[in-house]
């Protein structure tokens, strides 16, 4: 193909949930556009009217735009092209490329009319930037049907059309299509149409090494479960990018814009990608500590649904950024009470402040009648989690660390998971937290 502009696209079918996978096809061909100052487009290839559905197209058109994935001014439709596609049709068939075939139809025992594509029946070699040069003996394609009629386009011609009417130079997809490839390169040629590059994605697959799929996996697969999830953008994208692609060095976390510098195709593996979403979780939390804190504030607010600012949303975020990998979990905490503590006054059994069940309530009262003490000597303005630290350490450690830190910690939050006393006491400040260990006192005495 002579230097022109690279162009790229992404053609998914409106048949189901936008798939991990699909995303990840979008991903690299827009990268591999963008460095090299190419354009990206999107194609629905919605020609399966039987299963196409509107409420599909709707999500893949959110989906890419929730990517940031810029496809120009328009996408292609290509159930609005079948005039153009019946006029290569036409072609076809009048140069003895086609020829109209009349076949019966097993489902309703009655012949109709097909389009077959004259196979010439020849050896074809092509380099794919992922799998090299790949050779295929055509013949054992036979001769195969291009058309339900002369009017009715099937995928293998509308696709190579779509290509080469819309000059795209680079075909990145998934290694499932690598069949499709032949078949396609012998449309090009009967139509005069110059050969696209091909890169053809490894499989990604499940812990047990299957294809991860619709059937098999269900909505775990899609987007919108992820985005449902609370999964960050960046976050998302840079797991999904690091599937079958390694950039050559220890560098895991990559926002948006280094991953457009950094994707290298030819560092894209042939063998299947495993998916994680442990792995996928935990690149999110790293996502998650890169946020600007206006962003994180609003989300934190935004879930919560609390008006906290100033210090005490900080306080609220260092905690926040600590217990969760997803904004799904900070909404989880939120319904399950883990956060009430924040803005009411717990409600407990003075059981709860035993550690692990046992011990003494004289005990307990002297540990935090000492803990107390120790808090009263910070200065207000000075009350953070390592002053709070530094007054009761030492105690704790001389009396026993559990004896002490657990009842405070449960007379802090009522809860048996929640941050540290420290973090907590510097969470609440000094009154509410002075307030609620004497509030425990009152209840073991």
């Amino acid at each position: 193909m002579p230097e022109k502009k690279i162009k790229t696209r992404f053609a998914p079918s409106p048949t189901g949930l936008l798939h991990v996978g699909g995303i990840r096809t979008a991903l690299f061909s827009y990268f591999f556009a963008k460095q090299h100052g190419g354009e990206f487009l999107l194609r629905i290839e919605d020609t399966d009217k039987e299963r196409n559905k509107p409420e599909h197209e709707k999500e893949i058109i959110f989906g890419i735009d929730w990517l940031g994935l810029d496809y120009g001014p328009t996408f292609f439709r290509q159930s609005e092209r079948t005039e153009v596609y019946n006029g290569y049709l036409k072609k076809l068939v009048d140069s003895g490329n086609a020829y109209i075939s009349k076949e019966e139809i097993k489902e309703e025992g009655q012949r109709a009319e097909v389009v077959r594509f004259k196979n010439p029946n020849k050896s074809i070699t092509f380099t794919d930037l992922v799998r090299g040069d790949v050779t295929f003996d055509t013949t054992e394609l036979g001769d195969f049907v291009i058309a339900k009629s002369m009017t009715e386009p099937l995928y293998h011609l509308a696709v190579v059309i779509d290509d080469y009417e819309m000059e795209i130079t680079h075909v990145v997809r998934a290694e499932e299509h690598l069949s499709n490839t032949p078949r396609q390169i012998l449309i090009q040629e009967a139509i005069g149409a110059p050969r696209p590059v091909y890169a053809h994605l490894p499989l990604i697959l499940d812990d047990q090494r299957a294809k991860l799929s619709k059937r098999k996996h269900g909505e775990k697969v899609s987007l919108k479960y992820y985005i449902e999830q609370g999964f960050l953008r960046d976050g998302l994208v840079n797991y999904l990018t690091l599937l079958g692609w390694n950039p050559g060095t220890e560098q895991e976390i990559f926002s948006f814009d280094e991953l457009i510098q950094a994707f290298d195709i030819s560092k894209v593996q042939k063998s299947g990608a495993i998916f994680s979403e442990e792995k996928m979780r935990w690149i999110n939390k790293q996502h998650i500590g890169r946020l600007p804190k206006e962003e994180l504030y609003a989300r934190i607010q935004e879930i919560i649904g609390q008006d906290i600012t100033g210090e005490k949303l900080e306080k609220v975020a260092e905690i926040v950024k600590e217990r969760i990998q997803t904004f799904g979990d900070l909404k989880l905490m939120k319904e399950q009470g883990e956060l009430d503590y924040i803005f009411h006054e717990p409600e407990y059994q003075k059981e709860s402040l035993l550690f692990k069940g046992k011990g003494d309530f004289a005990l307990i009262k002297t540990h935090l009648e000492k803990a107390i003490s120790f808090l009263e000597t910070i200065p207000e303005s000075e009350f953070s989690a390592e002053k709070v630290k530094a007054a009761i350490w030492d105690y704790a450690s001389e009396v026993g660390r559990g004896d002490v830190l657990w009842p405070m910690r449960f007379a802090l939050s009522g809860k048996e998971k929640s941050p540290d006393p420290f973090a907590l006491s510097a969470l609440l400040g000094k009154k509410t937290t002075i307030a609620r260990l004497h509030m425990a006192i009152e209840k073991v005495s």
